[in-house]
């Protein structure tokens, strides 16, 4: 048993960043003015099985996206913190902790970029990135995914989680 695996089994809640990590970091902009983002499906599923299984699943992101957001309500996910500043991530982190009374140790929180590194460097959480995150927020998380954002990393980490505690493909 690894302590990595051991921080996985203490996880409650996954809070997630948008661009960079549930999408690839592109924005397509159309003509008409739309930014669109595009989603892994299976990172969705991933999401759809850890809110079957009572996990917390949160959003934290600086955008603020009609799309995105129907997106995230289509996949279950109520706790959605979006909108704000991007050197203000941090207090949406922590006002969503402390409205819900959440302990720190039980959250696994990814990121990908700079304005979430205020967040990420805050060692009682499990902080997590996907392989293409910025050199800065990768020498301060606890775990890398070997996926990129938009390309599996959020399945990926709600997979170990879910692995570690033995809950993981136990519907099949």
């Amino acid at each position: 048993m690894t302590a990595l695996t051991d921080r996985f089994k203490q996880i409650r809640t996954f809070i997630f960043d948008v661009d960079g990590v549930f999408t690839d970091g592109s924005v397509n902009a159309l003509a008409s003015g739309e930014m669109y983002r595009t989603f892994n499906i299976r990172d969705g599923y991933a999401i759809e099985k850890a809110i079957q299984n009572g996990y917390r699943v949160a959003v934290v992101s600086a955008g603020n996206q009609d799309g995105v957001r129907k997106r995230l309500a289509f996949l279950g996910i109520k706790d959605v913190f979006m909108g704000g500043p991007t050197d203000q991530k941090v207090n949406a982190y922590l006002g969503y902790l402390n409205r819900d009374a959440l302990n720190e140790a039980e959250v696994l929180y990814m990121g990908d970029d700079l304005p979430d590194y205020a967040i990420l460097s805050r060692t009682a959480l499990l902080s997590t990135c996907p392989a293409d995150a910025a050199d800065e927020i990768q020498a301060v998380c606890d775990y890398i995914s070997p996926k990129p954002g938009g390309r599996g990393a959020i399945r990926d980490v709600i997979e170990q989680v879910l692995k570690a505690q033995g809950v993981w493909a136990s519907w099949l």
